[in-house]
């Protein structure tokens, strides 16, 4: 088994090519939502995965839903700086999924209010809005992957 990185609905390639490199680099499972807000050709989607592409995981959905209905026993945290409860009190474990919605709006209401419960923040300062969608998913999947004694990488 293995983490899960879902990007529902990303606006820019280089974020989603971040990630990318990430999940290559954790072997953790990307998951893009459409639509996406790039071609998956994109020459800055490439650029940022670098020479790393062959070692993601990647699949691709239509909808968070179906998504959802793909791994019904999955344990899905949902990324929001409207959370009240920080990334770090959860418990987390392999094959857990971290959710993060688009650059410019976050996950849609419906998505947050369905997991009250795993509704996950990474604290900041008030100065900002939000940090970036590539520095926050590193953030979050190396915290499961350090409560998890990083199993797997060396």
């Amino acid at each position: 088994m293995a983490f899960h990185i879902v990007l529902v609905e990303p606006e820019i390639p280089a974020n989603t090519g971040n990630i990318a490199r990430t999940c290559a680099a954790t072997g953790t499972v990307l998951h893009l939502v459409r639509p996406l807000g790039f071609n998956t050709d994109d020459k800055t989607l490439k650029r940022a995965g670098l020479d790393y592409w062959y070692a993601v995981e990647i699949h691709y959905h239509d909808s968070f839903q179906e998504l959802k209905e793909m791994y019904p026993e999955g344990r899905f945290f949902c990324a929001s700086t409207r959370s009240s409860k920080v990334y770090t009190e959860h418990n987390y474990r392999d094959g857990d999924f971290f959710v993060f919605g688009k650059e410019t709006k976050g996950l849609p209401q419906e998505v947050l209010d369905a997991h009250p419960d795993t509704c996950i923040r990474v604290p900041m300062t008030d100065k900002v809005r939000s940090l970036n969608l590539s520095n926050s998913a590193a953030i979050v999947v190396f915290e499961a992957l350090r409560q998890t004694g990083f199993a797997g990488l060396e």
